[in-house]
């Protein structure tokens, strides 16, 4: 039984971001922390992969779509990524940290004080692009938790940028936000889980952070990148109307 989990997802190589958010007291503190995954795809890939690979069994791994992506690039599986930044993440990493990506889980399941039987995923339990947001239908989470034994009270994902939590086809359903791409409003999103769920915030020196990225990154848009993702230029309401027109893809 696990008594505080730190649950940090869509990092997107923002190796600012994950720094601050690493320095919490209550992350620190907790016992273990879980990567719900898009860790890599980012400006700053080599760098957060070897800070987050340092913290050694601390830390728990979930890869997302778009690490899967990164690797299925460098493999020479797909000529493109949907991210524009995501070509320059590829070739910036080493091989020992495409086979790394490449081999970590796409789900995690593990008894947290308060919470139960946890599921820790990307997107969804069947699918790491599936789009959950807080007002997905129900018809849908049922579909998407069907696989998911009785055992399992909550469910954790990622993937949509937007943290919430809600219950939904009998279980806690939380998504932190991200940590390096926020939707809606600037600052590093994450959570606590146990014995209950807090959804946290921990504010960046964006132009610190903006600057710097600019400085270590190749890509040759990454201000640019910099400045739209940490500042949030998403809104909520963009990302709705985005997500809105999405659905449940055929899967890899």
């Amino acid at each position: 039984m696990v008594k505080r989990v730190a649950v940090l997802s869509d990092i997107h190589g923002v190796l600012p971001a994950v720094e601050t958010v690493l320095a919490e007291p209550d992350v620190t503190g907790a016992d273990l922390i879980v990567l719900t995954g898009d860790i890599a795809c980012g400006p700053q890939p080599t760098a957060v992969l070897d800070l987050l690979r340092g913290l050694g069994d601390r830390v728990a791994w979930i890869r997302g779509n778009a690490d899967r992506e990164l690797v299925e690039y460098r493999r020479g599986l797909r000529d493109s990524i949907p991210d524009p930044i995501g070509p320059s993440a590829a070739r910036g990493l080493r091989e020992d940290q495409v086979d790394f990506l490449k081999g970590l889980p796409t789900s995690l399941t593990l008894p947290v004080e308060g919470l139960g039987t946890v599921l820790f995923c990307h997107a969804t339990p069947r699918d790491d692009e599936e789009v959950l947001l807080v007002d997905s239908p129900l018809e849908q989470r049922a579909q998407a938790f069907a696989d998911v034994g009785p055992e399992v009270t909550t469910v954790v994902c990622g993937h949509t940028h937007m943290p919430f939590t809600r219950l939904a086809a009998g279980r806690l359903v939380v998504n932190p936000g991200s940590i390096g791409m926020p939707y809606g409003r600037p600052g590093a999103h994450w959570a606590l889980l146990g014995p209950d769920v807090q959804l946290r915030r921990t504010l960046l020196d964006v132009p610190s952070a903006t600057a710097r990225i600019a400085a270590d990154s190749s890509f040759e848009q990454v201000a640019k990148w910099a400045d739209y993702c940490l500042n949030a230029r998403c809104t909520e309401d963009q990302a709705y109307e985005i997500f809105g027109r999405q659905t449940r893809p055929s899967g890899p």
